[in-house]
């Protein structure tokens, strides 16, 4: 299970910083943390708690980066 959080910490730091306002950062981190979380969850036996934990880390992580380290573009949905 920590293999999967570090794993899972580590996606969200490099994907997190998409979009340019820190909302748009903790939204798209917090999508992304959800999924790499589901699946790692998945791969342990509880996929609800492995996309919980990584809704918050990656929601966490996308709203404390600035757009400057990592960007990766417009969100798709402005």
């Amino acid at each position: 299970m920590r293999l999967s959080i570090g794993i899972l910490a580590a996606a969200a730091l490099t994907l997190a910083a998409c979009g340019t306002t820190p909302a748009d950062r903790a939204v798209t981190g917090a999508g992304i943390g959800a999924a790499g979380g589901a699946v790692a969850g998945a791969l342990v036996g509880d996929p609800l708690i492995g996309a919980a934990a990584g809704a918050a880390v990656g929601g966490v992580v996308g709203a404390a980066t600035d757009p400057n380290d990592v960007y990766l573009g417009k969100p798709v949905w402005k």
